[in-house]
């Protein structure tokens, strides 16, 4: 098959966090036509899952914002870039591969929870393992550590034109926003902010809002708790811990997939990942060497706006084949 033809196909069978079984079906026909056996195991699809190499991706996506659509370019619709982009690389890839040194899995839950690398790792223990997500083709050698919070701000409800007799909850958090954007060695990203009311002339009491911290590997996500709980417990915040981890930086991995690349023909450039993704489990609960690598713009998924330019695909294919032959020599 194609890319355009197989890229619109996995994108049209839609797999929001949940509901990835339709297209682990797909996937899992697509291989066995190829000659692989494949199989399912709690919800991830799996290829040879026992080696010591492993290739990666995910089966979920963002819930979905855009259909898909090419303009003969950059094909364009939810999940075409985050990550079956990285699903149709990995196929292209099998197809010309006549002996696999490497396993597959595509994992599910993926944008939840993680549990589909979080099953895998309890059974598998692969030694070294490229993760694919969108990183713009260039080595994401270093996954940085990551702490996302939920905080509720209280106020006191006042008549809108009597500000002064309640206490705006939206203003505090204002505030508080500011002094958690202060803390050194971080990169605040609030995602959420909710609070108030539109027929009501009144000041909110409550808000709730979502904050997001990435920071490099030297950083320790529990000492940058500690800042979040100062900041919060002086002003009387209620706040829960949604995910917290530590960033790593990449071991031998990272240079075999820079001799794949420099095989291929890429430029070697490098990239430093600040979103969560399953390397983060394979890492901590696997204890694999794993890099990140993968077709696409990272600061266009989960947009209206996600796209992928279809010689990407090609490139991060080639780069698939190009690693499995030096693999040979390696496992």
């Amino acid at each position: 098959m194609d890319v355009l033809s197989l890229l619109k196909t996995l994108v049209k069978i839609e797999s929001p966090s949940g509901k990835e079984r339709d297209l682990a079906e797909f996937i899992l026909n697509y291989l066995s036509e190829l000659g692989y056996d494949a199989f399912i195991e709690c919800s991830n699809v799996l290829v040879s899952p026992e080696k010591e190499f492993l290739i990666a991706t995910h089966l979920d996506t963002f819930r979905v914002l855009a259909q898909f659509s090419f303009d003969g370019k950059y094909a364009y619709g939810t999940g075409v870039c985050d990550a079956k982009a990285s699903i149709a690389a990995i196929l292209l890839a099998l197809e010309r591969i006549n002996k696999p040194n490497f396993g597959i899995v595509f994992f599910y839950d993926e944008e939840n929870e993680g549990r589909g690398s979080k099953e895998f790792c309890a059974k598998y223990s692969p030694k070294m393992a490229v993760v694919m997500e969108p990183t713009y083709l260039k080595i994401a050698n270093v996954q940085q550590g990551g702490l996302e919070v939920r905080i509720k701000v209280r106020g006191s409800a006042a008549h809108g034109a009597t500000p002064e007799k309640g206490e705006n909850a939206i203003e505090k958090s204002i505030d508080i926003i500011n002094r958690l954007m202060k803390i050194g060695e971080v990169k605040a990203s609030v995602q959420y902010i909710k609070g108030g009311n539109m027929e009501y002339y009144v000041i909110p009491e409550e808000t709730e809002m979502r904050i997001e911290f990435t920071f490099k590997p030297n950083v320790k996500a529990r000492n940058i708790l500690k800042k979040i709980e100062k900041i919060c417990s002086n002003a009387g915040l209620d706040f829960m811990v949604k995910e917290m981890h530590d960033g790593f930086v990449s071991g031998g991995v990272a240079k075999l997939l820079e001799n794949a690349l420099q095989k291929s023909g890429l430029d070697i450039r490098f990239f430093e990942m600040p979103s969560w993704t399953d390397a983060v489990n394979l890492h901590y609960y696997a204890e694999c060497d794993t890099v990140i690598f993968g077709p696409g713009e990272l600061h266009l998924c989960h947009t209206r706006n996600e796209r992928i330019r279809l010689k990407d695909i090609d490139l991060a294919t080639k780069v698939l084949v190009a690693l499995n032959d030096l693999l040979k020599h390696q496992f």
